[in-house]
């Protein structure tokens, strides 16, 4: 749509496209990273068919949906953008493109660990079934935080239901969305929610405090999770650990998952952890030392491994096609 036609339909607050062409840093696979995200199959959240991949995301006081289809091979990929939205200007679509770079990890250069992987047989095994996987991020620190708290001490597949409700209550939704997005919702979304409502939805009451509290905290000002990137992983560690709920494997899983610290491995997440022992063939037990030496071997990249043990449970499990990167037709 042209940006007359565009700004016609934004002053009649009806919404409209917006398309973009993106070039991702090669190789790259949108199926591998969207499953990165997804995790599981009935995440409404990051939605996936097959084809392209959906998500809402928040501008200002509006939700826009992005749609992206791969249009490139894996070696030389190309990615379809539609937005759609009321307000779509140029800083609508700057927006948008920063959160897909985070979301998709774009500009991510994996040419060290593809070279590491070339020569090392053990690593080469997991990674060549998941060429073109690039390691995601949440489009800000608050929501990897929230996803970490909703999946403390419980599966994903929970983690994900509750993480969905909390969506399809409170998020922002783009409007007239065929998928009836809605996009993740942040601090002030959250403002005057109360304990009993999250209750409600199946959140702890200590999982409720934690994200209620964040979230006030950030709304009022007192709180800046964004300027955890200014800080050394320790220093950071040690400011989320103040945080009311946030422990060690919350403040890891948002120092990888939130702030893109691809050095970064949760050694207390035990799904990763079991993971791992499968991968290694390993009987004995393993704890967060053992993982930190297992892993020393392929430094600076562990929570890159981190997220190819994702991947390949997931192709163990029928729900990615390994070697599936071939870019849809059109």
């Amino acid at each position: 749509m042209s940006s007359a036609l565009t700004a016609a339909a934004a002053a009649r607050g009806s919404p409209c496209d917006r398309e973009l062409a993106l070039e991702p840093r090669a190789p790259f696979a949108l199926e591998l990273t969207a499953w990165a995200l997804r995790r599981r199959a009935h995440n409404a959240i990051d939605c996936w068919d097959g084809r392209v991949y959906r998500r809402a995301l928040a501008l200002g006081d509006e939700a826009v949906a992005v749609s992206v289809a791969q249009t490139g091979p894996i070696c030389d990929p190309r990615l379809a953008v539609t937005l759609s939205g009321v307000h779509l200007d140029k800083g609508a679509e700057a927006t948008a493109r920063r959160g897909l770079d985070r979301l998709l990890g774009l500009t991510v250069d994996l040419s060290g660990f593809a070279a590491m992987a070339a020569g090392d047989p053990l690593l080469a095994r997991l990674t060549g079934r998941l060429r073109g996987l690039k390691p995601p991020r949440f489009p800000t620190v608050f929501e990897a935080l929230v996803n970490g708290i909703a999946c403390q001490q419980l599966s994903i597949t929970v983690g994900i239901h509750l993480l969905g409700r909390l969506t399809a209550a409170y998020g922002r939704p783009v409007p007239k969305d065929p998928d009836e997005l809605r996009a993740f919702p942040g601090p002030t979304d959250l403002a005057s929610v109360t304990l009993a409502e999250l209750n409600h939805m199946g959140f702890s009451a200590a999982k409720a405090r934690t994200i209620l509290e964040a979230a006030a905290a950030i709304a009022g000002g007192e709180l800046d999770l964004e300027s955890l990137e200014r800080l050394d992983d320790r220093t950071a560690v040690e400011g989320l650990t103040r945080l009311y709920g946030v422990g060690r494997w919350t403040a890891e899983y948002v120092l990888l998952r939130g702030l893109g610290r691809l050095h970064v491995f949760p050694g207390d997440d035990v799904g990763a952890r079991n993971k791992l022992k499968r991968f290694f063939d390993i009987e004995r037990p393993l704890d967060y030392e053992g993982i930190e030496q297992l892993l020393a071997r392929w430094h600076p990249y562990a929570g890159v491994i981190y997220f190819h043990l994702l991947l390949d449970s997931l192709t163990a499990a029928g729900l990615v096609a390994a070697g599936s990167t071939a870019p849809a037709p059109g």
